[in-house]
């Protein structure tokens, strides 16, 4: 993803009105249209130009469904997309939250819910005509749908109560383009949601679903490895069970849930009881509970890495919290670890029990 002018486009046609196209995210309110645009061009880029409605709709919520549902990032109060994808959630019992956008897509089009179906048809109240409305300013929505069946004005597609044509004029535009128009709408789309979590990591990778997470080999082998080497064994903070390398008994976790801060940095990262770590998945750890644990056990591994293995590139991650690499303070620490589980509480991540406390 990447920043995308109108001049990056390719084009055989200086007559397209591309920047008709463009100034439809001039004034945005709500996410609908970035995940319309992007919906369509997905579709025309598998030969598609006749699309129906609920083609679009289903595209519109699985092309969502990772950054509602997993990262729990905000759409802001007035977008009901977010409350929409979460309820299809708890109505679509084959649906679960890592299911994959063809699943989801599959489930949407054949569903026989009759509430799936009115949130799904709802997608289509505004904002098929509203983004022809760069073509038809000051028209009503009959006159659009009526006008873009004749590709009025060389508008982008045609119009019709159960699905969507491609002007014939737009096709190679969207297929030669694609990657960029899709750049081009996530771009705008991380802006949008960036004012609505201003202080949410990472915003524009929380909008496309890793396919492979990145593994934690390297932080296992490199830099826990060590501790384990040098201590023996370590007690889970939720648990106390004994941990050994040797047993494989543990997982190495994300103490504040990848799911929100998007990065593998050492100082959130911990080995875990392995049977803990499958009951906690993204879950928020408590403060109060487990706050002190996790820094005793990060603030010895820190002090034997730094002592041992004063190279160990892993250190560089500690920077942010302690800039001369010196002390892992306490106070330091807890600023860092604490503004991160409130901001991530208040987009809706659950807090965990752990099963000492059951």
């Amino acid at each position: 993803m990447r920043l995308v002018t109108t001049t990056d486009f390719h084009s055989n046609s200086s007559e397209l009105g591309i920047d008709k196209l463009v100034s439809v995210f001039k004034s945005t309110t709500a996410s609908y249209k970035f995940y319309w645009l992007i919906s369509i061009v997905e579709l025309v880029e598998q030969g598609q130009v006749e699309i129906p409605m609920t083609r679009l709709f289903a595209r519109m919520i699985s092309n969502s469904w990772f950054t509602i549902n997993y990262f729990h990032v905000s759409f802001g109060k007035a977008d009901q997309l977010q409350e929409m994808v979460k309820r299809i959630l708890e109505l679509e019992p084959q649906l679960s939250l890592g299911s994959s956008k063809e699943e989801i897509n599959h489930a949407l089009e054949s569903s026989t819910n009759k509430e799936t179906r009115t949130h799904l048809n709802h997608l289509g109240k505004n904002v098929p005509h509203w983004f022809l409305s760069s073509w038809f300013p000051k028209h009503t929505q009959k006159e659009i749908y009526f006008r873009s069946q004749t590709f009025d004005h060389d508008c982008l597609y045609g119009l019709h109560h159960d699905r969507i044509v491609i002007n014939p004029i737009w096709v190679n535009f969207l297929k030669q383009n694609a990657k960029l128009i899709k750049d081009f709408c996530f771009w705008n789309l991380s802006l949008y949601l960036q004012v609505r979590n201003p202080n949410v990591p990472d915003i524009p990778n929380k909008l496309i679903k890793d396919a492979v997470r990145n593994g934690l080999s390297q932080q296992t082998n490199q830099f826990w490895k060590l501790v384990f080497q040098e201590y023996g064994s370590l007690d889970c903070i939720y648990t106390g069970k004994r941990l050994t390398f040797e047993s494989k008994n543990f997982s190495i976790d994300h103490f504040v849930p990848y799911s929100f801060v998007s990065h593998d940095l050492i100082w959130n990262l911990y080995p875990i009881d392995k049977s803990e770590n499958s009951r906690k998945s993204n879950l928020l750890p408590n403060v109060d509970s487990h706050f002190k644990p996790f820094y005793e056990l990060q603030n010895k591994a820190f002090e034997l890495i730094k002592t041992k293995d004063p190279k160990n590139r892993f250190l560089e991650d500690y920077l942010a919290i302690t800039p001369r690499l010196d002390y892992l303070k306490v106070e330091s620490f807890r600023n860092t670890i604490q503004p991160l589980i409130t901001i991530a509480s208040n987009n809706g991540f659950q807090f965990y029990t752990s099963t000492s406390a059951l």
